[in-house]
């Protein structure tokens, strides 16, 4: 099996560390929202996963049933992470990809 060729391998490394780089500064400029209870409560939450915002509809709030709020709340949250993540793994998913020009890491033994 032939050697790969370090240098090029490095120059590969080292554009793609650069590409991963700019790709998670752009994720905190990019946002995903997310709902619960028919969007009763709806978040907002940056692709490095910041919560920027929870909007909760007048007409949820019900004093005898706090705890129903609380798990509008809490999923909306939970889904808005979600997507956040899968948002983050799209855009480096891709850049990830850039591996595979290198005959994989096989030829590194790994």
């Amino acid at each position: 099996m032939p050697q790969p060729n370090m240098q090029q391998l490095l120059k590969q490394a080292q554009k793609m560390q650069e590409e991963m780089l700019a790709a998670q500064d752009s994720l905190k400029d990019e946002t995903v929202e997310a709902s619960a209870g028919g969007g009763m409560v709806t978040v907002q939450v940056t692709g490095d996963l910041v919560l920027k915002s929870i909007k909760i509809d007048p007409e949820a709030v019900d004093p005898e049933d706090v705890e129903l709020l609380s798990d509008m709340v809490l999923a909306a949250v939970n889904e808005g992470l979600r997507a956040a993540q899968e948002l983050a793994a799209a855009k480096m998913g891709g850049i990830a990809g850039g591996l595979g020009g290198l005959g994989g890491l096989g030829g590194l033994g790994l």
